[in-house]
């Protein structure tokens, strides 16, 4: 059983909380604040983008990502065509480092096959999927209007 002191204010006893020492973040990055903040994070972003470089389905979606967004500007027929075509493209990059995300974090706790291991990989496949339906959607529906 916790024994907590009790201190008296005014007629009634009050239970008061046991002294603590204070708690240190187990992150010392979360400490950081202003521009520190903003430079340690793109760093962070940026070794998030040469691990997806690894990943031969991100590489191959950013090979072909640099060919659509200067191909968008040249079959969009306006700034908002032009938008759409460029989000969905970088919609399927953001989509599949998602999915990235979760199947590493998925083999981080353990590679042996588990049902819902392979239903949280299965979500993350079918958003790329999903994704991948949008950016085609978008672009053959510009080409279509492009060209008839």
């Amino acid at each position: 059983m916790s024994h907590t002191p009790l201190t008296q204010s005014g007629s009634s006893l009050q239970a008061s909380a046991p002294q603590q020492a204070p708690v240190q973040d187990a992150n010392p990055q979360k400490n950081r604040t202003g521009f520190q903040r903003i430079w340690h994070a793109t760093l962070y972003s940026l070794q998030g983008l040469r691990a997806a470089w690894q990943e031969k389905a991100f590489r191959q979606e950013a090979c072909l990502a640099v060919v659509l967004v200067p191909a968008a500007c040249w079959l969009g027929q306006s700034w908002v065509e032009v938008f759409i075509l460029i989000a969905t493209v970088c919609l399927v990059l953001v989509a599949e480092l998602l999915n990235s995300a979760v199947e590493a974090t998925v083999d981080r706790v353990g590679l042996e096959w588990h049902a819902l291991s392979k239903k949280a990989k299965d979500f993350g496949s079918a958003a790329v999927f999903i994704a991948l339906l949008l950016c085609a959607g978008a672009w053959i529906t510009a080409a279509y209007s492009y060209f008839f």
